[in-house]
């Protein structure tokens, strides 16, 4: 079975991370399979809307450390992570976000690009870049001080604290809490009242709300700090320390 699961239905596209065993958490070819549904949805016009969610207790754990800690020591192919958040960067369809536990990483910047997100009572949004020595992405420098100001961004990211889900709706991160039984039937109810507006309008209206190019050029901005990042001795020290079940030292780093 794939890792991510695609299917379309009365013009939602539904895109599934599946991969439960490992907290959902995205390798370099799951993130190829997501692009490659972006990119389909774009290019069908029976594709209406978008829904995002994820399989088990998370919505995901984030990009595979394993992935991460290969690039640090130099081991790398094409990245698809790219094709990814430019889809999201330049997405025309509503995505909607059905999330469930943990979305650590990329799972609470993806949420920044979707035009509703429904949190069960047990997800928790988590941005840990720091922690790892790297740098927030998806544009997410740009999108989460916007929606919630810099103060609270700046812990977010500077701090990595989780963000409860009642918190994320009261600062404006998602539309509503609701119960983990109801979570998908709900997501997928408001994609299908979506599926059934006004196409041309829908896609006018998020063009007139969201900068595309602004939020590509940030993107570019971040992809290049954090690849140089992931080459850091500081990365190497993270990703050591995770993997040994210690905690990191910086103390000793002075870059």
């Amino acid at each position: 079975m794939s890792d991510v699961v695609v299917a379309l239905d009365g013009g939602v596209l539904t895109v599934t991370m599946a991969r439960p065993d490992k907290k959902n958490a995205i390798t370099n070819a799951m993130y190829g399979a997501m692009a490659e549904a972006l990119e389909r949805a774009e290019g069908d016009s029976a594709i209406r809307a978008v829904l995002l969610q994820g399989d088990g207790d998370s919505f995901t754990a984030g990009n595979d450390l394993a992935d991460f800690a290969a690039v640090s020591r130099g081991v790398q192919g094409e990245r698809h992570v790219t094709r990814f958040l430019s889809c999201l960067a330049k997405a025309t369809r509503p995505l909607v976000a059905a999330v469930q536990g943990n979305a650590v990483g990329i799972g609470t910047t993806m949420l920044l690009h979707c035009d509703l997100v429904y949190l069960a009572p047990t997800a928790r949004l988590i941005t840990p870049f720091v922690n790892l020595a790297l740098v927030p992405e998806a544009a997410s420098t740009y999108l989460l001080p916007q929606r919630i100001g810099y103060a609270r961004a700046y812990a977010m990211f500077a701090l990595g604290e989780p963000v409860e889900a009642e918190t994320a709706v009261s600062i404006g991160l998602a539309n509503a809490v609701v119960p983990l039984a109801d979570l998908r039937a709900k997501a997928r109810a408001a994609a299908d009242a979506l599926a059934k507006r006004p196409f041309g309008s829908l896609q006018h209206t998020k063009a007139l709300m969201r900068d595309p190019a602004g939020i590509s050029a940030q993107m570019a901005r971040e992809g290049k700090i954090f690849q140089e990042r992931l080459m850091s001795a500081e990365a190497r020290e993270a990703f050591a320390a995770f993997a040994e079940r210690r905690q990191p030292d910086f103390s000793k780093i002075t870059g």
